[in-house]
């Protein structure tokens, strides 16, 4: 607890460092605001285990670790654009904003490639004194993350530097996705240090425009790092979004990510998290049904192996009537790795005629594979149609001999039918080309990830792990 209490001292003091740089630069509002986050970051303090939101997940080897803010100088390094090419992501004639150990790079970027109407900068120059986007971000910026009851997200929003705002005006189609990189090199002035980026990223869809964004997290190298990112989502009236995170951290690294939506009136969001990446991953993805009419699909995969550990938290609060919400969270598990999901949905008292459905599903192909699920319905209303379920199972052995009497080997047959646990959620992806990579690069993880066993191939490779059905 005492190296704990030392490492938040470090952020205070980093904070202390920088206001008055923040306080040259920064409108009033924004002073106000890092101002309250930082105050309420030293009242909360890291999560532990004792917080019934963190029970299965521990916090301590972050809060432990000494980071640093990451240096702007990273950027250059010339690895990061044969990097960003070679990512699944890798998007060449679609307008995208890159980021480098979270800051803008734009010698990476082509924001021009998007709809003259369509206004996509980074936050920090949109932040700047005189900027025209600032009553926008007054209006927005934090508040929908919720930095009260969240450390991660006060620390953040303390910490606003850079991130994307992206503003699309109303009546607008783009027929091309946006792209948002964030590429971690891990890098430091002092080879000693390690490094944390706070990214901070607003999106506001005005009524009745569509779009596509993929947020993307990519690592390199082998250091340690820590990815703090938090991303607001506003969808007008009628709006509709089709959202996409794809988490591929370094192995060593550490990333909690906070998105949250807030729907307006018949507007629709279509949201899907992919965790492959990380030594630890948390993922808090909210929605806010406040429209009459809206709708919202939450999907997610999350596949781990050796000691990964990976946590979904999802909130889905319909405070509307007449609004429907869709979810599906499937996870893999293999080698020791540990896996969480804790799903809510909340129908309150005005939100009548609500249709809900919610699903969690893990596969385990380790007999030390772990997962703790925890699917919750909160209900206030008395007309409404809600379902939720959780199930664990393990490779079934007869499909698995199946396969290896057609000659197939045991790793090929294991990612195979894996592949199609998995293909649930890949297949909702409405970006066919993304949806056709992403299944390419998930079939060569497991095969890499998968192993003989030793005796029966059947019998052992359906070795269930622990289960915790909450």
């Amino acid at each position: 607890m005492i190296a704990v209490k030392e490492q938040q001292d470090t952020y205070l003091s980093a904070y202390s460092r920088l206001e008055k740089k923040f306080a040259e630069k920064d409108p009033a509002w924004l002073r106000s605001l890092r101002k309250a986050a930082i105050l309420r970051f030293a009242d909360l303090g890291f999560p532990t285990t004792r917080n019934e939101e963190w029970k299965y997940t521990n916090a301590a080897p972050i809060a432990r670790t000494a980071f640093q803010l990451a240096r702007s100088d990273a950027r250059l390094n010339p690895g990061v654009a044969e990097a960003l090419q070679a990512s699944p992501l890798a998007c060449m004639d679609c307008g995208k904003l890159v980021f480098v150990d979270g800051h803008y790079t734009p010698e990476l970027s082509t924001p021009g490639r998007l709809p003259a109407k369509v206004k996509a900068s980074n936050l920090s120059a949109a932040l700047a004194q005189g900027s025209q986007s600032l009553p926008l971000l007054e209006a927005h910026l934090a508040r929908y993350a919720n930095y009260e009851d969240q450390a991660f997200v006060a620390l953040n929003t303390a910490f606003i530097q850079d991130g994307v705002l992206i503003e699309i005006p109303k009546d607008q189609v783009l027929d091309q996705p946006i792209y948002v990189f964030y590429v971690s090199t891990g890098a430091a002035g002092n080879g000693a240090q390690v490094t944390v980026s706070h990214p901070r990223n607003l999106v506001v869809v005005g009524s009745n425009s569509q779009v596509a964004l993929v947020e993307g997290y990519l690592g390199l190298g082998a250091r340690t790092y820590f990815t703090n990112a938090v991303t607001e989502v506003v969808a007008g009236e009628g709006a509709v979004v089709e959202y996409t995170k794809v988490q591929q951290e370094s192995e060593p690294a550490y990333h909690v990510g906070t998105v949250q939506f807030h729907l307006g009136r018949s507007s629709s969001v279509h949201a899907t998290t992919i965790a492959f990446g990380g030594l630890l991953a948390r993922e808090d993805t909210g929605a806010a049904l406040d429209g009459e009419g809206s709708e919202c699909t939450l999907n997610g995969l999350y596949v781990s192996a050796g000691r990964q550990h990976v946590d979904n938290h999802t909130v889905i609060d319909h405070a509307k009537p007449h609004c429907s919400s869709r979810e599906l969270y499937k996870g893999v598990l293999d080698g020791s790795s540990s896996g969480v999901f804790n799903g809510k949905i909340i129908v309150r008292q005005d939100a009548q005629k609500t249709d809900s459905k919610q699903s969690n599903k893990n596969l385990l192909l380790s007999e030390n594979a772990v997962i703790n699920t925890k699917p919750q319905l909160e209900i206030y209303a008395d007309d409404v149609r809600c379902t939720h379920g959780a199930t664990i199972g393990q490779i079934d052995a007869e499909a698995l001999f199946y396969l290896r009497s057609r000659g197939i080997g045991m790793n090929e047959a294991r990612a195979l039918l894996t592949q199609a646990f998995a293909n649930d959620v890949l297949d909702k992806l409405k970006l066919k080309s993304l949806r056709s990579i992403l299944k390419e690069r998930l079939l060569a993880r497991l095969a890499a990830n998968g192993r003989t066993e030793p005796g029966d191939p059947g019998a052992e490779a359906s070795k269930n792990g622990r289960v915790s059905v909450i």
